[in-house]
């Protein structure tokens, strides 16, 4: 059974986000709140919002901004290349779950060695928020699923259409944007996506 994980796109308010997340939170394991353009104030509102809202304060992951997701004793912090070091926010933060977004199997070996409980790996498709870069090959993530011990979780143009090529690549789960986000309908995009990596059946069981 596959992970789930499900990241803002910087194109919602904090409100129209915990909105959406209030109602798709019970298919995610992980919800992350990515705003790059926005200062800890900003990004501890979207905290707020979705505490408000009832989403489990250990679902939330805070990307880049350790100190709001230490402040607010949410579940995590994705780290990216130009973040804080791995081991050091493990070291000073060790109750938080920490995740590292890689773009190499070099990078994943080194963020498993640094203490990331687990990797984003992508971009696998095509996707408007990578225009002109070429995604990576499905070949280039069951490569790093079977080299590393941490959950290669992919992500990049992933959505219920496609999840499945890279679940059956072995990647450990999906996380995804636009594709429930910006979606007619997040909560059906929500639950197809669950029924793919997630193996829940239509009624709400397991596969």
């Amino acid at each position: 059974m596959g992970a789930l994980h499900f990241i803002s796109t910087g194109r919602q308010t904090a409100d129209e986000f915990a909105a959406i997340c209030a109602r798709i939170h019970p298919y995610a394991d992980a919800i992350h709140i990515r705003e790059k353009e926005k200062t800890a104030r900003e990004v501890a509102e979207f905290v707020t919002a979705l505490l408000y809202t009832g989403v489990p304060p250990q679902k939330i992951i805070v990307n880049d901004r350790v100190d709001v997701a230490a402040v607010f004793g949410v579940g995590g912090v994705q780290i990216a290349y130009h973040s804080l070091p791995v081991r050091a926010v493990r070291r000073s933060f060790p109750d938080l779950t920490v995740g590292c977004s890689v773009h190499s199997l070099t990078e994943a070996k080194q963020a498993e060695e640094d203490g990331a409980h687990f990797c984003l790996y992508g971009h696998m498709f095509p996707t408007a928020s990578k225009p002109g870069l070429p995604p990576r090959s499905i070949d280039s993530l069951r490569e790093m699923a079977a080299s590393v011990c941490i959950p290669v979780i992919a992500i990049g143009g992933i959505h219920a259409g496609n999840a499945c090529r890279v679940m059956e690549a072995g990647a450990a789960g999906v996380a995804v944007l636009s594709a429930v986000f910006l979606a007619p309908d997040p909560v059906v995009e929500a639950r197809r996506l669950a029924q793919i990596v997630k193996g829940e059946r239509k009624n709400g069981g397991t596969l």
